[in-house]
């Protein structure tokens, strides 16, 4: 599992490319945090579009994230999704607190 990250006005974007789970969830949750409160950003929008599976850990990678901004007066979505994750979303009730967008284009300029 590999991460990128990109900041756009106080969002902070992270890419995920590989296999979410137990091996890799706590290292890439280590890094968002940090990266998201060094620099005191407002809002994460995660882009699952190279994420090829993800377990429980990922779940608890999101649920994790989605406290810390709604925490901070923030809000976390979730783009690119593929139908297999957005199952495992639906399943675990997350996409009932969280918004899920088509595209990076297609979240609300005042998300």
């Amino acid at each position: 599992m590999r991460i990128s990250i990109d900041i756009r006005d106080k969002i902070l974007i992270v890419n995920f490319n590989g296999e979410l789970d137990h091996h890799s969830a706590e290292e890439i949750r280590k890094e968002i945090d940090r990266v998201y409160f060094e620099k005191r950003l407002a809002h994460i929008v995660l882009d699952l579009k190279k994420l090829n599976f993800m377990d429980s850990s990922g779940i608890g990678l999101i649920m994790g994230r989605y406290k810390n901004v709604s925490d901070n007066g923030g809000k976390l979505v979730l783009v690119n999704v593929s139908s297999r994750v957005e199952k495992i979303l639906k399943m675990s009730g997350i996409l009932k607190i969280v918004q899920m967008y088509n595209s990076l284009d297609d979240i609300p300029v005042n998300l």
